[in-house]
């Protein structure tokens, strides 16, 4: 790792940046010697901790679990609770560990991939191709599967909050082949990579302040959701394909993706709406598959239009 690191964009670093970072650092280096499923097991314990005792946004967690799952007793959504922080911690080591393996060890790090060839065939189309996911699985060992499978790829991402891991998470996914745009450059640089016959990467399941997005069901809630996947699709005719990497009970992952269907009519708002809708909805199905493996830390339901009855909106 890079002594002198730069910081990302115009936020200058804090003591408590640098702090951040330097733990970082030392804890990259420790897990370095162990194994991939040991070094995942120690981040599990560490991510658990968040949970109990420290109790990190328990109340977040768990009421949004309850919401999405009203059906499964208290203690079944503390157990699902627990069991994401430690995800959590689990792919944060795994992420923070990426640079240290080569494009074969990334491969070899899956014991199967379903659906490559849409991903092939879109590509062959000469349009590029728009790959979506979410916060669910592994996202960035997903990204790291892709470069190392020799797909020119771009990934839209936003800036943390941190600059000195903005940085370094941005060093990391390049030097695994991927070459990151950050939300800014998005409108400028995307149709480039599209028009050039590259992938471009989305997580589109964070709606935020400035961010151009529509409202969604997820889970029966409406949820402010990215809708630059889409209006990409439409004006630049480039084919859509929703990927997630879950990690299956061997430790290992496996690689799914499914076409999402980017029909034009004559109504270009209410299109946008159904392919958000789309690949929100497909998130969704293997959010119930894997409930343990999502980010529900995040406030899914903040952001909600004025009017939204109680029921669809905010479960906080």
């Amino acid at each position: 790792m890079d002594e002198d690191v730069s910081v990302a964009g115009a936020v200058h670093p804090t003591v408590a940046h640098r702090a951040e970072y330097a733990a970082l650092r030392g804890a990259v280096a420790a897990m370095e010697h162990l194994s991939f499923a040991r070094a995942g097991t120690v981040g599990d314990r560490i991510g658990r901790l968040g949970y109990r005792p420290l109790g990190i946004r328990r109340d977040v967690v768990e009421r949004q679990l309850a919401a999405a799952f009203p059906e499964k007793p208290l203690g079944e959504i503390a157990r699902i609770a627990e069991a994401s922080y430690g995800h959590l911690g689990r792919t944060s080591v795994e992420t923070a560990l990426l640079p240290s393996y080569d494009a074969r060890q990334i491969i070899e790090l899956f014991e199967d991939v379903r659906g490559w060839s849409i991903v092939e065939e879109r590509m062959a189309r000469g349009h590029g191709l728009i790959l979506v996911s979410g916060h669910l699985g592994n996202w960035e060992l997903g990204g790291a599967y892709l470069a190392a499978r020799g797909l020119p790829i771009d990934a839209v991402a936003r800036h943390m909050a941190n600059p000195l891991f903005d940085r370094y998470l941005t060093r990391t996914r390049q030097r695994i082949g991927m070459t990151i745009l950050h939300d800014e450059q998005a409108a400028r640089r995307v149709p480039r990579s599209l028009r050039a016959g590259r992938a471009v990467a989305f997580l589109a399941d964070q709606g935020t302040i400035g961010l151009a997005s529509t409202w969604v069901p997820f889970f029966g809630r409406y949820a402010k959701t990215p809708r630059g996947p889409a209006v990409f699709a439409l004006r630049l005719g480039a084919p859509i394909v929703f990927g997630v990497a879950l990690r299956s009970p061997t430790g290992r992952y496996q690689l799914t993706f499914e076409p999402i269907d980017a029909i034009e009519t004559d109504d270009r708002d209410a299109d946008v709406e159904r392919i958000v809708a789309g690949y929100t909805l497909a998130l969704e199905r293997w959010v119930r598959h894997a409930p343990e493996q999502y980010f529900w830390h995040h406030r899914r339901w903040k952001h909600q239009r004025a009017g939204t009855p109680p029921e669809l909106g905010n479960p906080l």
